[in-house]
């Protein structure tokens, strides 16, 4: 067999394969971007409330820092859209596959740092900064477990070598 041919464990070629995971990537895409824009989108209304102007120069660098996540983050879920349409019948969909898979994984862990940073300034703001290390920890330990360690736990444990 050549390699265009050489199978997988699903009997599939290279092609196939790829077109398979490029299907899957963009559903996994498609939860992200719809979450990331949600909160993209509110972020950038902040600005525009009277209370902005009264909040502490530390909790405005906060919320500039999350803006700027938010945006990163957007900018990498969308990402392997654009791929695709640029790349779209030029033949190179495996290398297509694992590029836009790692823009996802980057807009992902941006994601993360967006949630993080929003809810430090929420939670600073809606309790003037009191206590809030240990929430802020508490969730992010969460998103780790949920996004990162049941995953890779579950892929050692069930991948057959």
């Amino acid at each position: 067999m050549t390699t265009q041919e050489t199978r997988t464990g699903r009997d599939e070629t290279e092609e196939e394969r790829a077109d398979r995971m490029w299907g899957e990537l963009i559903q996994e895409v498609r939860v992200a971007q719809t979450g990331v824009q949600i909160l993209f989108g509110f972020l950038l209304t902040v600005v525009f409330q009277q209370k902005y102007a009264q909040l502490a120069d530390v909790d405005k660098t906060i919320y500039v820092v999350t803006v700027i996540l938010g945006a990163s983050a957007t900018g990498a879920l969308i990402g392997p859209v654009s791929l695709h349409r640029l790349v779209a019948g030029r033949k190179v969909k495996p290398q297509a596959v694992r590029l836009a898979s790692r823009l996802t994984s980057i807009g992902l862990f941006l994601l993360l740092a967006t949630m993080t940073a929003s809810l430090v300034l929420i939670l600073r703001v809606a309790t003037g900064g009191g206590g809030i290390t240990w929430v802020v920890g508490i969730v992010v330990a969460w998103y780790l477990l949920c996004w990162y360690a049941l995953p890779l736990w579950s892929r050692r444990r069930h991948t057959t070598r």
